[in-house]
């Protein structure tokens, strides 16, 4: 189902605009984000709609912020809209449908922001830059340049953001394996994961996301997932997923990895397979590394992704971004309360690395002296990946969010044995094209 609504999120965006453009701008009235101009004192009462998507432990820390920012600015009342991510876009597309997008929205990098700004449904915030409501004087340009789509800005990155191999070290040492390097190949981590397995009768690893590990995959052998004018895919060897997806369900398969049928049972945070011990690796973004060490009630140790050159092929990105909808009546307000997240200490004093490590240096530094434990193994990976790792990827095309969505389906079905490696490889070139060429 998540997998089903996933597609029918970028479905629905196209056809909303379709559908809004044939109906014209919507009533005015009592709508925040229906037009109308900004006020000029701060007497005004404004009311700013606000959407993300993440845990209750997110949702909780963002409150704190909204009380903070409402605080400091008593004239601001803040509605929050939030969801878990299953259906977060969803909803997002029916709101973009009655012209009703939230004033201030989180964005994922990538495919959804390519997505959103393709159908020019965000604002381009660089003349709150010029005009100094939103200060980047204390951020790196690279980061800047990751919220950027043909020369407009139209996400502020909240922090950032890596992939990382989280791994139980005392699981590792019981089996007598050796303990992951920066160094380490495909074949080193197949060997310490299928080796916990046999000595423990726990699985070796969970289960890889296809979308992240297959983009990684491609860049650490020299390829993109998308062509530089994000009309085609990035690679014509279909072998290197067929090699990827081998890999994939040689671990499902040996017992080594989960299965779709155990990891879909898999609500929350609470339920991953390493918060209860039963597999010492596990591959995801650092930003989860916190909530998820909560949750386990025990430090996670990390490590970059295996491979021959994670120079290549690591790199680094906004653990999300800050968007504000095109059609806002308080524009000027809403960039207002993003310079107040990027640039307010207290606001990473609240969250932590929960929306990834402080963009702004300052901020940064200043709260090194004060980490726990896990804190600072997050912010010490980052700046290893800082200096270990090449730019990132924006040559999304606005239907990215489809075929990843179809790369994702067919890695279900190549688990299952409903098809084989190979054919699953031929299939996603297929789709990718179709999709592409429609």
């Amino acid at each position: 189902m998540k997998k089903k609504m996933l597609f029918l999120s970028a479905s629905m965006l196209s056809l909303s605009l379709a559908l809004a453009a044939c109906g014209g701008s919507s009533d005015a009235g009592g709508d925040a984000n229906s037009g109308g101009s900004e006020g000029n004192g701060d007497d005004e009462q404004i009311t700013l709609r606000m959407s993300w998507w993440g845990s209750q432990e997110r949702h909780d820390m963002t409150f704190k912020i909204i009380e903070m920012y409402e605080e400091a600015n008593p004239h601001v009342k803040i509605e929050p809209e939030f969801t878990g991510f299953d259906g977060y876009f969803e909803r997002m597309a029916a709101q973009a449908a009655g012209n009703n997008l939230p004033d201030i929205m989180q964005q994922n990098f990538g495919e959804y922001l390519n997505l959103y700004a393709s159908q020019g449904l965000l604002t381009d915030l660089n003349e709150f830059v010029d005009d100094g409501t939103i200060d980047l004087s204390k951020v790196d340009e690279s980061i800047v340049q990751s919220g950027m789509k043909d020369d407009q800005f139209l996400g502020m990155p909240t922090g950032t953001n890596a992939l990382t191999v989280m791994y139980n070290k005392e699981m590792i040492e019981e089996a007598g394996a050796e303990l992951p390097t920066n160094d380490w190949t495909w074949e080193d981590f197949d060997e310490i994961a299928t080796k916990v397995h046999e000595e423990l009768d726990t699985y070796g690893t969970r289960s890889y996301e296809a979308g992240n590990i297959f983009e990684y995959f491609l860049r650490e052998n020299g390829y993109a997932l998308f062509n530089d004018d994000g009309t085609d895919l990035g690679y014509e060897d279909d072998q290197l997923l067929t090699d990827y997806l081998t890999r994939a369900k040689t671990a499902v398969d040996d017992g080594v990895a989960p299965g779709y049928d155990v990891v879909q049972q898999i609500q929350g945070i609470e339920d991953e397979i390493i918060v209860h011990k039963n597999v010492p690796f596990d591959l995801r973004w650092s930003n989860q590394v916190k909530i998820m060490s909560q949750a386990a009630d025990y430090s996670f140790d990390l490590n970059v992704l295996p491979g021959d050159n994670i120079q290549q092929g690591m790199y680094l990105k906004p653990a999300m971004l800050w968007s504000v909808s095109e059609n806002s009546a308080h524009k000027q307000e809403a960039a207002n309360f993003i310079n107040f997240f990027t640039n307010t200490e207290e606001v990473f004093e609240a969250i932590g690395s929960d929306r990834g490590v402080p963009v702004n240096n300052e901020i940064r530094e200043n709260m090194r002296a004060d980490l726990d434990e896990v804190e600072t193994k997050i912010y010490d990976y980052i700046d290893f990946v800082t200096e270990n790792s090449s730019p990132i990827d924006t040559n999304f095309p606005s239907q990215s969010s489809e075929i990843l969505q179809e790369l994702n389906q067919i890695d279900e079905r190549v688990m299952y044995g409903q098809i084989t490696p190979e054919e699953g490889a031929e299939e996603f070139r297929k789709a990718a094209g179709s999709i592409l060429g429609n």
